[in-house]
């Protein structure tokens, strides 16, 4: 017997919504084999001091201004200090955690992204393996959540991620650069052969274009309050924070990147006060207009505000513990010969590393508490009755050295003061 119109309606509209109902079923359990409740990498340890000399000694090692086009050389990374310069670039550039483990013949990565507020689960959890050939690594595993990948997927996703983060030079100069990777345990081989045009590169990934027209804004901005006259004991760094940064709220107007803002204007004056031209990295700006060359000082020192950008510059760059770990150092190495130990200029230190948080963190409250202007009391904390220029002996003998309950507790009121700073909250 033939259906009736209304029957067969009713029918295909059952296996309808049947089919929808499993499909819907089908995407919620794929999406919660992907999507997590729990991060399965979390921030990483403190940087210490030593983390910064040993990189800093890498660095110097194989500066790449000093190497011949051409020549093969080699570098042994350890496996903390990679994990410490691989969370410096995803912090800026993912604003996600990762941890990178290494053992005979293969490594293995890990990244969180956290997720925005969802019913499914608030962590996407990618894991990633790589094994080692003759020339360059291979993907051999790949996971998104609990769900496996084809590690064929490896190689265009990396390239996808890359574009999507800004990296594709950097991941392009990499595979002209690289020629063979080895991992072993807790450390990692690489084999490099730098071309003639390897140092142009570097400069141009390490500042795109539109950073360029920022960084010329402030430059043009410095060449204007150099030229103002200046008294004989030089110009509080404070008298120019105000001028800089209603630039960067200006800038910020109408939908501009007030983080970007902020950096670019942190990155010009902290040039400027530690006497490099933005020309000595970035070769477009040596036919700019060049600021006339003044003392900045703070707190009436000349050196205070040379930690406190150099801090803030770190730190908007994406890693403030990399930037207090690189304060640290300076102190302990200047308690073993150079000046000392000093908890003033730590003070210094750890109001810029404030300072660069907010710049990113808050773009636009920062921007409106400083373009009003501000006074050194605002931006740096009452620091001369804090111990400085100890050598190691006596640093130790009256803190225990870094890490102890006596230096602990000079950092504790240290950061009680830091957080006290009108402009800085």
């Amino acid at each position: 017997m033939l259906q009736s119109p209304i029957k067969r309606f009713w029918l295909q509209a059952g296996w309808l919504g049947l089919f929808g109902a499993a499909f819907a079923a089908a995407a919620w359990l794929l999406a919660r084999s992907v999507l997590q409740d729990e991060p399965t990498v979390s921030l990483r340890a403190e940087v210490e001091a030593s983390d910064i000399a040993r990189v800093l000694a890498l660095a110097r090692a194989h500066d790449p201004r000093r190497a011949g086009p051409g020549q093969l050389d080699a570098v042994v990374l350890s496996e903390r200090d990679l994990d410490m310069l691989i969370n410096l670039v995803a912090n800026r550039r993912l604003g996600a955690p990762l941890r990178l483990s290494l053992a005979p013949g293969v490594a293995r990565l890990q990244a969180s992204l956290h997720l925005p507020p969802n019913p499914i689960g608030r962590w996407l959890n990618l894991e990633a393996q790589v094994v080692e050939t003759a020339g360059m690594p291979q993907f051999a595993a790949l996971r998104l959540g609990s769900l496996p990948l084809p590690s064929g997927l490896g190689l265009p996703l990396l390239h996808r991620a890359a574009a999507a983060t800004g990296l594709s030079d950097d991941l392009a100069m990499a595979g002209d650069v690289l020629r063979r990777v080895n991992f072993q345990h807790q450390q990692m081989a690489v084999s490099y052969v730098l071309r003639s045009d390897t140092l142009p590169r570097i400069l141009a990934a390490l500042v795109p274009p539109a950073e360029q027209q920022r960084l010329r804004a402030y430059s043009d901005r410095l060449v204007l309050l150099a030229a103002l006259p200046a008294s004989e004991g030089g110009i509080s760094l404070a008298r120019w924070i105000g001028p800089m940064f209603e630039l960067a709220r200006q800038r910020s107007q109408g939908g501009g990147d007030a983080a970007a803002e902020n950096r670019a204007a942190i990155v010009a004056l902290t040039l400027y006060a530690n006497g490099r031209s933005l020309g000595s990295f970035l070769p477009a700006a040596r036919d700019w207009p060049q600021p006339r060359p003044q003392r900045l000082t703070l707190a009436g020192r000349d050196d205070t505000p040379l930690h406190w950008l150099i801090s803030a510059a770190l730190a908007v760059d994406g890693s403030s513990p990399f930037s207090k770990a690189v304060g640290l150092y300076k102190e302990v190495d200047d308690s073993r010969g150079g000046s000392g130990f000093s908890f003033n200029d730590l003070a210094a230190d750890r109001a810029g590393t404030r300072m660069g948080e907010l710049a990113v963190q808050q773009p636009q409250r920062l921007q409106a508490a400083l373009a009003r202007g501000v006074q050194e009391a605002d931006l740096m904390p009452h620091a001369a009755d804090l111990p400085e220029a100890m050598p190691e002996p006596e640093f130790k003998r009256r803190f225990g050295g870094v890490g102890k309950p006596g230096y602990a507790a000079m950092l504790a009121e240290i950061d009680r003061r830091v957080g006290a700073l009108a402009a800085l909250r």
